[in-house]
């Protein structure tokens, strides 16, 4: 029997998949199901649901339970998809008098419920354009379900000009149920079925990844030429139809971003990234001259600190997004690395998303993982 609402998804995931009970889950679950019913039955929802907590406690799964089960025009989204179309769609309307009113109304003309995923705000174009675009989107009707791994009044705590984003967080706290989603247990973490696909790199002995490589490609024709990724060209070790091997080097520490890796996930049915470093590095200070630009506007004279990145940082930004959608797509990633899972990177100012990397990277050793 198919589930027709987030609850009855829940119930049944514990009594005929193994899923352990929780009482932070049923108290998401129950938020989600009377907003799910207020939907179905005509009525306005007082509020949409914002879920958060650590990483692994199920909220994304509680959220496309919901979307699922929904039965009026809905968008699933990461978020970082999602703010990939606003700025798209803004530049676009540019010219129009407020454009993300504009936005909001033609998002509300085609959807009724809006839920992304893994809502995190480090840029200060994003928080100038959020501090605005909840207000009008909640003003339009639209019904917005999320999740986060921080509570609202801790996003962008520490960027500048976070002022600009304090309407954003009001606006959520208005209009979304928020919920705590912390059972104490990385759900991620519990037994099952090992497929391994992560390698410590071990020195003078040949990689993992070639036997892999050559399993995941049986009868399919391969070549190391470059590929072609948007506008650019990526190394590749070796490429088949549907398995890509690259370096670290050469894929996250090149220009590529996120529409880039949503690019390879719609194209290769595995990736495997060899070479990845150690990636902790010694944090180096930060500091933006006067008069720079910064997003969407001038900052105000006067110089300032940014935060303090290391060496690696915007590699490691890519390496993020690029397991994000990789583990969204349910795209397996095979990794070779100088150093343990866990090891990877341990200090810095991306520690606090790097948990969630880890714990993804983590359930991808499950073989369950590319069949769930």
């Amino acid at each position: 029997m198919n589930p027709d609402s987030p609850l009855s998804a829940w119930q049944q995931a514990i009594e005929h998949k193994g899923f352990v009970q929780d009482e932070a889950q049923e108290h998401a679950v129950w938020a989600l199901q009377k907003c799910h019913e207020a939907l179905h039955e005509g009525r306005a929802p007082n509020t949409g649901v914002y879920l958060w907590g650590p990483v692994g406690r199920g909220k994304t799964w509680l959220m496309d339970q919901f979307y699922q089960t929904l039965r009026v025009p809905a968008r699933r989204q990461h978020f970082h998809h999602f703010m990939g179309w606003v700025h798209q769609r803004s530049f676009q309307l540019t010219g129009t008098a407020d454009p993300l009113k504009a936005l909001a109304r033609e998002l509300s003309a085609q959807v009724r419920v809006l839920c992304f995923d893994e809502l995190f705000v480090n840029d200060i174009g994003d928080a100038i354009i959020l501090g605005r675009l909840f207000e009008v989107m909640f003003e339009e009707g639209v019904v917005v379900v999320c999740t986060s791994n921080q509570p609202p009044e801790q996003l962008y705590a520490d960027g500048f000009n976070r002022d600009r984003f304090v309407p954003a967080i009001k606006a959520i706290q208005q209009h979304m149920q928020v919920i705590a989603v912390d059972g104490g247990a990385d759900h991620r973490l519990l037994p099952g079925t090992g497929l391994q696909r992560y390698w410590v790199a071990a020195c003078g002995e040949p990689g993992a990844l070639s036997e892999a490589f050559k399993t995941l490609t049986v009868d399919e024709q391969v070549n190391s030429s470059p590929i072609s990724v948007g506008h650019r060209s990526l190394a590749v070790v070796q490429a088949s139809q549907s398995v890509l091997w690259a370096r670290y080097a050469d894929l996250c520490e090149q220009p590529f971003a996120a529409m880039d890796f949503m690019t390879l996930c719609d194209r290769f049915k595995a990736i495997l990234l060899s070479d990845v470093p150690n990636l902790s590095a010694q944090q180096r200070e930060g500091r933006i001259a006067r008069g720079t630009e910064d997003g969407v506007e001038r900052v105000a004279a006067g110089d300032r600190q940014l935060p303090q990145l290391s060496v690696h940082d915007d590699g490691v930004r890519r390496f993020i997004a690029l397991v994000d959608e990789c583990y969204d797509r349910k795209v397996p990633l095979y990794l070779e690395a100088q150093v343990p899972m866990e090891s990877l990177y341990t200090e810095g100012y991306l520690a606090f998303p790097f948990r969630r990397t880890l714990s993804r990277l983590q359930e991808m050793q499950l073989r369950r993982f590319a069949e769930s």
